[in-house]
């Protein structure tokens, strides 16, 4: 059986999401909120909500406890410095932390993550259960031979 490990990434996120679907309730005002104070619009996807959970969940299971801070800085992006001549360097921005701090808890509700007081938050046998059934379900429907060691 595959891991999380054994996947790439982005199919794998890409299936989680659908997995995930019926689990996370978008809220109304993620369609009109900005993923990060870089970002000029909001994420124009119809899952965003979905992708945007199974990449938490991946990052959760991938980095161990991690708290919400760290996470917003994981999901951040450079922005402009100045706007008249662009002289000033680009620096570094945190994303959403209402975004990722509302995707926690309903993957929580879920089962998938557990919190921990003084370490953050940290994925369950749940969710690494489905993390790894997900990414050996990737893995066979790939058909790349570079693959087909870890099935």
């Amino acid at each position: 059986m595959a891991t999380l490990y054994d996947a790439p990434t982005e199919e794998l996120i890409e299936a989680t999401a659908a997995e995930l679907e019926a689990d996370l309730d978008r809220p109304d005002w993620a369609e009109f909120t900005k993923a990060g104070t870089a970002n000029e619009l909001p994420p124009q996807q119809e899952n965003f909500w979905a992708l945007r959970g199974a990449s938490l969940l991946r990052k959760v299971a991938v980095d161990g406890p991690v708290g919400v801070e760290r996470l917003s800085t994981a999901y951040g992006d450079t922005k402009q410095g100045s706007t008249r001549y662009r002289v000033r360097p680009n620096r570094q921005t945190d994303g959403s932390k209402k975004l990722i701090r509302t995707l926690l808890q309903q993957l929580d509700d879920a089962g998938y993550i557990t919190t921990n007081e003084k370490r953050g938050r940290d994925v369950t046998g749940e969710g690494k259960q489905l993390l790894d059934e997900t990414a050996t379900d990737v893995i066979e429907e790939l058909d790349r031979p570079e693959l087909e060691r870890y099935v």
